[in-house]
């Protein structure tokens, strides 16, 4: 088993549960570096909003903020998006692997349908004589299916 350090995972995770997070995340994917307030600009939120959400992604290693003068410019940084990547990998082979069992399962064997009953025509003798002849009778329902192993 892989061993991944749960805090990392865990604060990587987190800030990206916020789709604030996730589109500021987005724009610095777009370029290499952008100021805060660059960043802030299309996002309908005052600027202390936006540096909290850039202190959650610091904090989960996700951004990197260099400041020079009055100005920070913020980066994205890659390990820990590395890390959750791997984790997610490991689990989507997983799954894959089981639901391609499940896959050949299901396709291995099929199970026939059902007979269609047929439809009685009101004008059909037979039958209505059939069913006042024998009213208490029940009629018995045809086998399942079963399953050869």
């Amino acid at each position: 088993m892989v061993k991944y350090q749960d805090e990392t995972l865990d604060r990587t995770f987190a800030a990206l549960s916020d789709p604030t997070r996730r589109a500021l995340l987005a724009r610095l994917g777009e370029t290499d570096s952008l100021s805060v307030s660059e960043l802030a600009q299309p996002f309908a939120m005052s600027l202390p909003a936006i540096m909290k959400h850039l202190d959650v992604l610091t904090d989960a290693g996700l951004v990197a903020r260099e400041k020079t003068g009055r100005t920070v410019a913020c980066r994205l940084t890659a390990r820990p998006m590395e890390q959750a990547m791997n984790w997610l990998n490991h689990y989507a082979q997983f799954w894959s692997a089981n639901l391609d069992r499940l896959a050949a399962f299901v396709e291995e064997d099929p199970w026939p349908t059902a007979p269609q009953p047929q439809p009685t025509l009101p004008n059909d003798r037979a039958s209505r004589s059939r069913a006042v002849s024998a009213p208490g009778r029940k009629k018995s329902t045809p086998r399942g299916p079963t399953r050869k192993t």
